[in-house]
């Protein structure tokens, strides 16, 4: 207990322990360096709650089901974006991922409808063709030379997006990856440095930013003007921007929401499920009595045609190790937040703009909630799973910002992964290194080189 000077006694307030001095300095140096490293020793060292000071600021990092239900739901009224997406805003603008209030539930309002169960279970044949696509041009790669599985499944995962949410053909726009790239790049870079560099000074990383900006604003330009000339009538989430954005009596005003907006919906919308595909064919290859279990599941359930809505039902083992996949590799790692009022989290003081982080990949590997953690087994998906928090397993986020394209990204990974396994294997390149490099999503550094063969 502390005393006023009034005499008066004053409750002790509690502060989550954390590392101090040259321990504190030699964290600071894993920040840039191995993120996920950093959040994985510090819970591990000093547990559930942990405070990191960084100069004047500090980072309240809280890695408990019953903390994330609290700061993501219960009182998520006091928590706004935090540090990372304040920082991306920068980078990706006002869209559906950095905006906040008023802003946010009118972007939500607007592409919530294109989401709904019946739109997304007429999308199960596109995402099909598209998989029967990359099927296609598997078969010319049979014994061949290695090729990058996560350049394919982005390629895969972008021409689904859009075909399923802006009705429109996205094979054209050859450097949407590469400008995408440099958008993820410059958002971590802001994080890292909180904004301390202007843009406009000319590091390398800033000239590809700018570069990029410019690309992906006349990307939109033109899938706007095709789409205002083919008429804005339709059910997706471009004329449904189109049509919402219109009121906007300044045309810059306008431009900017469209970019913001479709710059986000493009980046989240493919990124998270190309991410998830690609990891999924790397476990698969180190496992391959998984991957046995689930080519006969596929066989089985589809034989030689293509799937249907119904089959997403019916591949329960297959949406189990996408499950595992996402369990251990989050496609959105992190949750970071920031106090809008003093509150108490886990029994520890937060006081007003502090930053708290929920991390996805720290609370899908906490052994008091995951035996064996580090294991990848889809039986804890199973039919016999083990009753566990909700919170516990967050890969689409939570609360009212849970992530609105989860049902389609899992349909679209688990018809891919079912199809490809049905005919094929892939094989990482010996001596390849994986790294788990913790951008806006949880994605393979450097890409994946596989090679493919006939399963059979």
């Amino acid at each position: 207990m502390t005393v006023e000077k009034s005499g008066t006694p004053t409750a002790v307030r509690r502060v989550p322990p954390g590392p101090r001095g040259n321990a504190m300095l030699g964290k600071l140096r894993e920040v840039n360096n191995d993120r996920l490293g950093l959040m994985t020793s510090v819970a591990a060292e000093y547990g559930d709650a942990v405070r990191l000071t960084m100069g004047p600021k500090s980072l309240y990092f809280f890695n408990h089901p019953e903390t994330a239900k609290y700061v993501l739901a219960d009182n998520h009224t006091n928590y706004h974006k935090g540090i990372g997406l304040i920082h991306a805003r920068r980078a990706l603008g006002d869209g559906l991922l950095t905006s906040e209030g008023a802003l946010w539930r009118k972007q939500r309002k607007v592409i919530q409808p294109v989401f709904q169960r019946e739109r997304i279970a007429r999308s199960a044949g596109v995402i099909a063709e598209e998989a029967d696509r990359l099927v296609g041009q598997l078969r010319t790669r049979l014994d061949g030379e290695p090729f990058d599985v996560v350049h394919e499944m982005t390629g895969l995962t972008l021409g689904v997006l859009g075909r399923t949410l802006l009705d429109a053909d996205l094979s054209g726009f050859d450097s949407i990856g590469s400008s995408f790239e440099a958008v993820q790049d410059q958002a971590m870079f802001e994080m890292v440095s909180l904004s301390m560099v202007p843009t406009w000074v000319p590091l390398p990383r800033q000239v590809r930013f700018r570069r990029a900006r410019r690309d992906l604003q006349r990307i939109v330009d033109q899938l706007v003007e095709q789409r205002v000339a083919r008429g804005t009538d339709g059910e997706d989430v471009l004329s449904r921007l189109i049509n919402s954005t219109s009121q906007e009596s300044d045309p810059q005003v306008r431009q900017a929401r469209m970019r913001d907006e479709l710059v986000t919906l493009l980046l989240a919308g493919h990124e998270t499920t190309a991410s998830t595909l690609g990891w999924s064919f790397y476990l698969l290859d180190r496992h391959p009595e998984v991957f046995e279990r689930l080519r006969a599941e596929a066989i089985e359930v589809l034989g030689d045609r293509l799937p249907v809505y119904q089959d997403l039902h019916r591949l329960t083992y297959t949406a189990a190790v996408v499950e595992e996949v996402m369990r251990l590799y989050p496609p959105v790692w992190i949750l970071p937040r920031r106090a809008v009022a003093d509150d108490e989290v886990g029994g520890y003081h937060v006081p007003a703009g502090a930053d708290v982080l929920i991390c996805a990949y720290t609370l899908h590997r906490h052994p008091a909630f995951w035996p064996e953690p580090d294991r990848f087994d889809p039986e804890r998906f199973g039919t016999g799973r083990t009753e566990r928090s909700r919170y516990a397993y967050i890969p689409f986020g939570a609360g009212p910002r849970f992530c609105v394209g989860n049902n389609l990204g899992m349909m679209e990974a688990v018809f891919v992964l079912a199809m490809v396994a049905r005919e094929f294997r892939l094989a990482k390149v010996p001596g390849y290194p994986v790294v788990a490099e913790p951008m806006l999503s949880l994605r393979i550094r450097g890409g994946l080189p596989m090679t493919v063969r006939a399963a059979d």
